[in-house]
């Protein structure tokens, strides 16, 4: 490990994996009701390298980074721009009935 004095300036992504115990349900069964695992403290991801739990604090933030590049991937998705006959068939050419959209289909 490297030596460090203070905290670090950037958070380092941790890979997840879900757990084993509730398959990433983040509860278990009880005999009559679920019960909230704790072997993740009921969040259905543990480290994916050791199998441990997390505390709650770098969870929270773990989450919050995987979530923020799903997003940024969703919007790139977003902009890609439909081509062809595509595009086409997505715009308003106006013929229909009262100038709506008329496809031929």
């Amino acid at each position: 490990m490297k030596k460090q004095h203070g905290p670090a300036f950037k958070v380092d992504q941790v890979d997840l994996a879900q757990c084993l115990a509730c398959k990433g349900r983040a509860v278990v069964k009880g005999v009559f009701h679920d019960l909230a695992c704790i072997q993740c403290n009921a969040s259905g991801w543990v480290t994916a390298d050791t199998g441990e739990v997390l505390p709650l604090d770098v969870l929270v933030t773990q989450l919050s980074i995987r979530l923020q590049a799903a997003d940024h991937q969703l919007a790139q998705f977003r902009k890609l721009e439909v081509c062809g006959a595509g595009r086409q068939y997505e715009q308003n050419n106006r013929r229909g009935a009262g100038g709506t959209n008329y496809t031929g289909d």
